[in-house]
């Protein structure tokens, strides 16, 4: 399966507490900070909702 990397550019100050939650439960713990996650519906969308705030690379999978 496809993997996507995540990289959290933007602070979610100012920006609603559900964005804040959907940042955490991508696992981006602190500004800068980067994470694998698989391309998933659910990471999708995810991502989706905080696009202004991220940034995504997709690499190549199986």
């Amino acid at each position: 399966m496809a993997r996507l990397t995540i990289t959290w550019r933007k602070s979610a100050i100012g920006y609603r507490r559900d964005q804040k939650d959907t940042i955490r439960k991508l696992g981006l713990r602190r500004l800068n900070h980067t994470v694998e996650i698989e391309d998933t519906p659910a990471h999708r969308g995810m991502i989706a909702k905080v696009a202004h705030l991220i940034d995504v690379k997709e690499e190549g999978g199986a």
